[in-house]
C-alpha cells in the first residue's frame, strides 16, 4: 500500500512542477547564474522530501517548499532584471583566466582553480595552443567558456568580464 502512496505523491509533485515551470517560464531549471543553480539542486532535494515523506503533514510543507522557490527564483529574476545593482548583489562576476594566450595566475588563484583544471578545460574546447586562446572565462555559474581562433573577441561580449 505505501507504494501506491508514494506513486501517488510522486504524481502530486511531478504536476505541481509541471504547473510552477509552466507560470514561471523556461528559466526555473536553468543554470543561469549561481542562484538558479543553487535554487534547481533544491528543488530536488524538496521533491525528494515530498516524494518520501512519511505524513500528510511533511508532504504538504515539502509543496509548499517547492512552490516557494519557484515564486523566490521568479521574484529575484525579475528585481535583477529591473535593477542592475541587484543583479550585482546576486551574481557573481565572470572572470577571465586567460587573455590572448595568457594565463592568469592571480585570477586561478582567485577563481580557486588550478592549472591542470584550466589545462582540461583547453583540451576539451581542442585548444591545440596557448596563443591560439582570445579568453578563458570563469562564468557566474561556474562552467568555463573557452574562446579561440584568429582575430579579437568583440568587446560586447567580453564587457561584464572581471579583469
Amino acid at each position: 500500500m505505501d507504494i501506491f502512496y508514494a506513486l501517488g505523491r510522486a504524481a502530486l509533485v511531478i504536476l505541481l512542477v509541471i504547473a510552477l515551470t509552466r507560470a514561471n517560464g523556461l528559466r526555473s531549471f536553468s543554470k543561469m547564474s549561481s542562484y538558479d543553480f543553487a535554487i534547481t539542486v533544491a528543488k530536488g532535494s524538496v521533491l525528494a522530501s515530498a516524494v518520501l515523506a512519511t505524513s500528510p503533514g511533511q508532504f504538504w510543507t515539502a509543496m509548499a517548499a517547492m512552490a516557494a522557490l519557484f515564486v523566490i527564483q521568479g521574484a529575484i529574476s525579475r528585481v535583477r532584471q529591473r535593477s542592475s545593482a541587484a543583479a550585482r548583489g546576486v551574481d557573481n562576476a565572470p572572470m577571465f583566466l586567460m587573455r590572448d594566450g595568457e594565463i592568469l595566475e592571480d585570477n586561478l588563484t582567485r577563481g580557486q582553480i588550478t592549472r591542470a583544471d584550466l589545462l582540461g578545460k583547453l583540451r576539451e574546447a581542442n585548444v591545440h595552443r596557448l596563443a591560439d586562446v582570445r579568453a578563458v572565462v570563469l562564468e557566474s555559474t561556474g562552467d568555463v567558456s573557452v574562446m579561440q581562433g584568429p582575430g579579437p573577441v568583440e568587446a560586447e561580449i567580453l564587457g561584464d568580464v572581471r579583469q
